[in-house]
């Protein structure tokens, strides 16, 4: 069923329309051979996705800095898998990271399709949670800037979702209001906990179909969006 009286759409970027998971895992394999470290890139990367995710939500909660995010997930996965590394190295490794991670650019299915199509009907904005410096690169460099009227980040802000206050500046920074406006994204309680505290409708984007929310809406690919808008 289509959401009626929507005029403004906001999208998070990581995990939602920028794959993260294969472009960190590409980034990891080129960044090992350049260290020389050696080791088995599917079983680091095993350990890294859920170390990293614990750190994000740390990190969201304002619970820890972002050097300590960048480089604790590296030291915690290199501990997991018993792989020793000098503490130099974990630096250089997480430089380099963040240097070559947006030479890798790929979007999940049906992004560019998505985009054109609602583009046509609604202001698009980006609502993130990332690092300012990278979400920039990675939305020049995959070619999806135009698309979004406003991009706004936690870590420009000051407050992450889900965080009341980042949401009513999106909305305000958009020019409408929560009644009209749509959130969409990967994260349950950053994206859509967060929307719907401050009355925004919701999609959430279930890439893994590991969703048991029966009342909220849900998709599992981007171009289920035109069910609903």
């Amino acid at each position: 069923m289509k959401i009626n009286g929507i005029t403004d759409v906001f999208f998070d970027l990581d995990h939602t329309l920028w794959d993260f998971d294969k472009n960190s895992a590409l980034t990891f394999s080129k960044i090992f051979n350049l260290n020389n470290i050696q080791v088995d890139l599917a079983e680091f990367l095993k350990h890294y996705n859920e170390i990293n995710f614990n750190y994000w939500k740390l990190y969201r909660d304002e619970k820890i800095a972002k050097e300590k995010l960048r480089f604790g997930r590296l030291n915690d996965t290199f501990t997991a898998i018993n792989h020793k590394v000098e503490e130099a190295t974990f630096y250089k490794l997480s430089e380099d990271y963040i240097t070559y991670l947006t030479d890798n650019n790929y979007l999940f299915e049906n992004t560019i399709e998505i985009l054109n199509y609602l583009s046509d009907r609604y202001h698009l904005h980006i609502l993130s949670n990332g690092f300012e410096e990278v979400q920039n690169k990675k939305l020049l460099k995959s070619n999806i800037h135009h698309y979004f009227k406003t991009i706004v980040n936690g870590e420009t802000f000051g407050v992450k979702k889900p965080n009341p206050k980042i949401f009513y500046y999106a909305i305000e920074k958009a020019q409408t209001t929560a009644d009209k406006s749509v959130m969409i994204g990967d994260g349950f309680e950053a994206d859509i906990l967060g929307a719907i505290d401050v009355g925004m409708e919701v999609v959430y984007f279930d890439e893994f179909k590991k969703s048991n929310h029966a009342n909220i809406r849900t998709i599992n690919n981007l171009i289920e969006l035109k069910n609903y808008l």
